[in-house]
């Protein structure tokens, strides 16, 4: 696989920087030369020597979706995009990998394994299986549904180390169990599906390790990021938006099924180890 076959959509986002990291000779396109949800933005763009299309674009503001502006963009970004791409590769014999959620499930199953039927507590839930159904329409797909990621950007490490500097013991969810998936990990993944004949198919893509609330997470953010005198209150998802308006429904089950990934050969890094050096990285 050569890096000039690759396109990066989404090239800014937390994993796309990650992606072209990994791939520095890779292709992406800004709005400007490629809008993905408009069609003939798409039909049109030269996809000359192009065999990848890795889709890291996504509408991901999930309370922000429950708008009216914002439920008209998540589907846009998230399901009419992903048709857009789909089609394209499906024109011109090129293999689709696509990032999907643990939102397309209401979070009561667990784990999810990928088989399970879909079931969308909120409107960017429902856009993302929407995007899942679409984008397993090209003849060569990939479909990874990753859960609670972690790299470049703001992200929920970063902003549990800025309330510890500022001597901030908070009070945060402890109803909501998964595991984080890091940028890192998650490009392992795609580079091993990509360059191992891996089946064509939807995999549960995160860090393995043992599933954690938000608020132990945090603790252990806490622990290692060396501010032991802090405490972590925890509270419940209903209560913590309690009076809110405009608030999504959030799955609190998001523990995925790594067994299908694992008989590909691959073997997950747990999110602790990860976790560790992604905060001695912070720190340095």
């Amino acid at each position: 696989m050569n890096d000039s076959e690759i396109f990066i959509v989404g090239a800014n986002g937390q994993l796309g920087t990650a992606l072209r990291a990994q791939y520095p000779g890779s292709q992406f396109a800004d709005i400007g030369e490629l809008d993905i949800t408009k069609a003939d933005s798409v039909s049109g763009f030269d996809w000359s020597g192009i065999k990848y299309v890795l889709n890291a674009a996504a509408f991901t503001n999930v309370d922000g979706a429950e708008t009216p502006e914002g439920r008209v963009a998540s589907w846009k970004v998230n399901a009419s995009a992903v048709a857009n791409l789909a089609r394209v590769c499906l024109e011109h014999d090129m293999t689709l990998l696509h990032i999907s959620s643990d939102y397309v499930f209401d979070g009561t199953v667990q784990p999810h394994t990928e088989d399970e039927p879909f079931s969308p507590l909120s409107v960017y839930g429902q856009s993302k299986a929407a995007g899942d159904l679409v984008a397993a329409l090209a003849p060569k797909h990939y479909i990874l549904r990753a859960t609670w990621v972690i790299g470049e950007g703001k992200n929920f490490v970063r902003t549990m180390l800025d309330l510890a500097g500022r001597g901030i013991s908070p009070t945060v969810v402890g109803d909501q169990i998964g595991r984080l998936t890091f940028t890192s990990e998650l490009v392992r993944i795609i580079d091993h599906l990509l360059t191992s004949d891996a089946k064509y198919g939807t995999y549960n893509a995160t860090n393995s390790g043992q599933p954690a609330s938000w608020a132990d997470i945090t603790r252990q953010i806490f622990t290692l990021g060396g501010f032991p005198d802090l405490t972590v209150t925890d509270t419940t998802t209903a209560e913590y938006f309690a009076g809110k308006e405009g608030i999504a429904p959030r799955p609190l089950g998001s523990i995925m099924s790594l067994d299908k990934l694992a008989t590909t050969g691959f073997q997950s890094r747990d999110w602790q180890d990860d976790l560790k050096e992604y905060i001695k990285k912070e720190q340095a």
